[in-house]
């Protein structure tokens, strides 16, 4: 690799190096990082050159600096803040009418057995979680079929790993539908989303691919040995919620459904085939008619006005003329879905943004450079084009950015350091963030982080413990990282 001319690091650059310490110290002792990236926020506030002289002016810029680094990452995040209260308001909707079960109903005949029950489990709960997330999904998929795949003789464990490993593991860490995870890392890293999607795609299933093959001969071993028995009629779970599962018998769990409205089935059939549709269309495009592509803003703006209309009219048709009230309350539940996920993401994205050159120039003003991107430029020297380290290094900086059970607060440092190292080692970049992504979200978005809510929500719905469940998944995901690692080397080289 051609050797560059180093970057003379000013007080500011060392600065943004010790919060990045800090963070991955409070990480290590599981203790939140909002504190220290907005410390970090202001003291590069009072590091850089400010517009007036004077110790006053300067402490006043600091400050606006700190709000400005907010507003920043909250504009590049809205939109997908948007898309994802919007999609769970309708969601919301459709469960007032009943028909979230019956849209998911159809998929119990094709339970014939614990195999073919684990994997009818584990896709239905990967396409409900690319259009809806994890978490409101395994709420939809868990609560009817869970029960059922209990039935024919799928272990509790089992389908706990079914939903965990294709919802919160593969589904969440591509993101290929509404693209929040991407749209953060590729933020952070200077990229386009819709480059970075791709690549996500591919890492995330090839961990989800080896994780689920291990994770399956795991359990055929264990149920042929007699360590896992299938359940008994009376151990058979009914959830309430995606938090707490109760042990109830099918009697009590039918008396407990609610009744499907006039328009319920029509609502059922109507929204997959459009969601569906919408997605096939976009693959489409992007395949056979690039000139009439739709990517980026556009496909977000596209699934947030469908599931806008789907909401007004499902609205409609649940509460008839009581609906200007009624959605209301599913806008509200979406949004706080929304902003619980994202809140603590942005004071961290705004901090890691200000690594890169054109978001510090805009926080900062055009004296700013990018903190993270000189840093890395400097490392570059000593990297001297090392793929195996760099990849490796970001897949380890994935996994414990990820142990603070989020997931995507890691985001922001694996997509800043991706462009940053990217540069600097005349490398991909999309290849280092989306290894990066994928396994900063299958730690703690999450399989292997037994604190994570959605280790939680999914072993909740199972009835089981989700220290057992970070347990089953921990030798397949890892195994599945390493691979996806070792791609990643032979698509740099």
């Amino acid at each position: 690799m051609e050797q560059l001319e180093q970057i003379q690091l000013t007080a500011s650059h060392w600065v943004f190096l010790l919060v990045i310490l800090a963070i991955f110290v409070s990480i290590g002792f599981r203790k939140g990082v909002i504190i220290p990236s907005i410390a970090g926020i202001f003291m590069l506030g009072l590091l850089a050159e400010a517009p007036h002289d004077g110790g006053l002016n300067q402490l006043i810029f600091a400050v606006q600096v700190v709000f400005r680094a907010l507003l920043n990452a909250g504009t590049e995040l809205f939109d997908i803040m948007l898309v994802i209260a919007l999609m769970v308001a309708m969601l919301k909707s459709l469960q007032h009418q009943g028909a979230d079960r019956l849209m998911v109903a159809p998929m119990k005949k094709l339970m014939v057995g614990p195999w073919t029950a684990f994997f009818v489990l584990g896709i239905t709960m990967y396409i409900a979680a690319a259009f809806f997330w994890p978490t409101p999904a395994v709420a939809l998929v868990g609560t009817v079929l869970i029960p059922v795949a209990m039935q024919v003789g799928l272990p509790a464990i089992g389908a706990a790993m079914a939903v965990n490993l294709f919802g919160h593991g593969m589904a969440l860490s591509a993101d290929p539908v509404i693209q929040g995870a991407s749209r953060l890392t590729a933020g952070a890293a200077g990229i386009d989303t819709t480059t970075l999607v791709p690549y996500t795609l591919l890492f995330s299933l090839v961990v989800g691919g080896v994780a689920i093959t291990m994770a399956c001969l795991a359990l055929r071993r264990d149920m042929r040995s007699g360590v896992l028995e299938a359940p008994k009629g009376d151990e058979v779970f009914s959830p309430r919620s995606a938090g707490a599962a109760a042990v109830q018998t099918n009697t009590v769990k039918e008396q407990e459904e609610p009744e499907a409205g006039p328009y319920a089935r029509l609502f059922a059939i109507a929204v997959p085939v459009i969601l569906l549709g919408i997605a096939g269309l976009m693959i489409y495009r992007a395949l056979f008619m690039p000139d009439q592509a739709i990517r980026g803003g556009g496909a977000t703006a596209l699934l947030g006005g469908t599931a806008t209309v789907l909401l007004v009219l499902s609205s409609f048709a649940a509460h008839g003329h009581h609906a200007l009230d009624g959605i209301s309350t599913y806008t509200r539940e979406g949004f706080f879905f929304a902003i619980k996920i994202f809140a603590p993401i942005i004071p961290i994205a705004g901090f890691f943004f200000l690594g890169h050159p054109a978001h510090s120039a805009e926080v900062i003003g055009a004296s700013a450079t990018g903190y993270l991107f000189d840093i890395g430029h400097n490392i570059g020297h000593y990297i001297d084009g090392n793929v195996f380290l760099l990849t490796f290094g970001m897949a380890f900086i994935g996994l414990l950015s990820g142990m603070d059970g989020s997931g995507f607060s890691g985001l922001p440092l694996v997509g800043s350091l991706s462009g940053a190292l990217g540069t600097a080692a005349n490398v991909d970049i999309h290849v280092l963030a989306a290894l990066g992504q994928v396994a900063a979200i299958f730690a703690g978005g999450g399989t292997l982080a037994a604190w994570a809510f959605g280790v939680a929500a999914d072993a909740g719905i199972a009835g089981v413990s989700p220290s057992a469940l970070v347990r089953r998944n921990f030798v397949p995901v890892i195994s599945g990282i390493v691979v996806a690692s070792l791609l990643a080397v032979f698509l740099l080289i």
